[in-house]
């Protein structure tokens, strides 16, 4: 892509009026639509800057915090990538290693870790109830610790994947399909299948469904949920999804077959999840102090995924698809069948035929992260970009 077609996609953000600035990100469903198409072009910018080794960074002197409650690979690093994209330098958070052990509250940590930071990523994904709510704790605590003058400036939450939503994934997914499809308003009309597929492993989160579901309804596709009756998940996703649906001109529907939801659709999204019944038990458990009876719930969990083995991506259901030749998607990694485990969510032929395309979908991550620092930390984004595109500055040497 040339710098014309840089600068016409500068002038289109430029015209949005976004909600973002001093703002956080953490559920998508709760963001218009302009914060949304922002977002998007912005990361497209400035994936377009970097590929031509033009430098973005707008930052000097300043941190982005990151704090993974659970483990992560991809998001992990494209983090630090959008951060050091940026200016910013990436801090890895370790509570292990700080005062939480000995008292000190969500409110003082979140103001500590905040005096020369810009940016503050949180992942929070294990336990129903709580990973969306310690997210907005932490956004409440630099809110005021901006307000009493205690901060110089109020750090963005930007939300890594809560027990809710994974907005940075499904982001970049739609990124995805709006690049491989020729643009976000070729995908009205297209199906995606969102279906649960078996994993020997329990207790995978349900925010990338969620996110899914709620995000691709919003831009006319149509959008089937597939899952075995009980695999269900939670009811604001569900109802944003067929709010989205409605007023984009989209739909939505839930089935109980992966046969039925793989039939004539564009996109498949076979992605294991845990009931949120399960889920929600889980942290009750938990909350109660019986953690010794977790075990016996995840033993009841992994029982009930064996009954449904049968839930694989394989080349017979893909042959399903529209002219058999249907996108293959997922967050990543996928349990693939005789090689990451015996039996899994997807055949291995299906994942080797897709695995270039499914590396290319974690490549915008990096991207969408940064889109989002910028323009929560930027009045005028699309100045600060246009001002980079024209100052051209090499980002390395030679």
């Amino acid at each position: 892509m040339g710098k014309k077609q840089i600068n016409t996609m500068i002038r289109k953000l430029a015209k949005l009026r976004t909600g973002l600035y001093q703002k956080d990100f953490l559920l998508t469903w709760r963001q218009t639509d302009e914060d949304l198409r922002a977002v998007l072009l912005a990361a497209e910018i400035l994936e377009e800057l970097y590929k031509a080794k033009i430098s973005t960074r707008v930052f000097d002197g300043a941190l982005a915090v990151s704090n993974f409650r659970d483990k992560s690979t991809r998001t992990r690093f494209s983090f630090a990538s959008a951060a050091t994209l940026l200016g910013l330098q990436p801090v890895d958070f370790d509570e292990s290693k700080s005062q939480l052990t000995h008292g000190e509250t969500v409110r003082e940590t979140a103001t500590m870790i905040s005096f020369a930071t810009e940016v503050i990523g949180i992942r929070d994904d294990m336990f129903v109830g709580y990973g969306h709510e310690y997210m907005s704790e932490v956004s409440e605590a630099v809110e005021l610790a901006y307000r009493g003058g205690v901060l110089a400036q109020r750090p963005a939450v930007i939300n890594l994947q809560c027990d809710r939503d994974h907005p940075t994934q499904s982001m970049a997914d739609l990124l995805h399909l709006a690049k491989t499809f020729g643009g976000l308003e070729k995908l009205k009309g297209k199906k995606i299948a969102m279906t649960w597929a078996y994993s020997p492993s329990y207790g995978k989160p349900l925010s990338v469904p969620q996110g899914i579901i709620a995000l691709m309804t919003r831009f006319g596709m149509d959008v089937v949920l597939a899952h075995p009756k009980g695999y269900d998940l939670m009811e604001e996703p569900l109802k944003a999804a067929k709010e989205y649906a409605s007023r984009s001109g989209g739909s939505f529907r839930v089935v109980h077959s992966m046969a039925e939801a793989f039939k004539d659709a564009d996109i498949v999204y076979p992605k294991s999840w845990a009931p949120v019944s399960l889920m929600q038990k889980r942290t009750e458990l938990l909350k109660a102090g019986k953690g010794h009876q977790v075990e016996a719930l995840e033993k009841e969990g992994l029982a009930e995924n064996a009954r449904h083995k049968d839930w694989e991506c394989t080349e017979e259901l893909m042959a399903l698809t529209r002219e058999g030749k249907a996108l293959y998607m997922h967050c990543l990694p996928a349990d693939i069948s005789g090689v990451s485990c015996e039996r899994g969510e997807v055949a291995s032929s299906v994942f080797e035929r897709y695995r270039d395309a499914t590396y290319r979908e974690a490549g915008h991550k990096p991207f969408v992260i940064a889109a989002m620092m910028l323009l929560t930390r930027f009045e005028k984004p699309a100045q600060v970009l246009a001002g980079l595109a024209k100052k051209g500055r090499p980002r390395k040497a030679g």
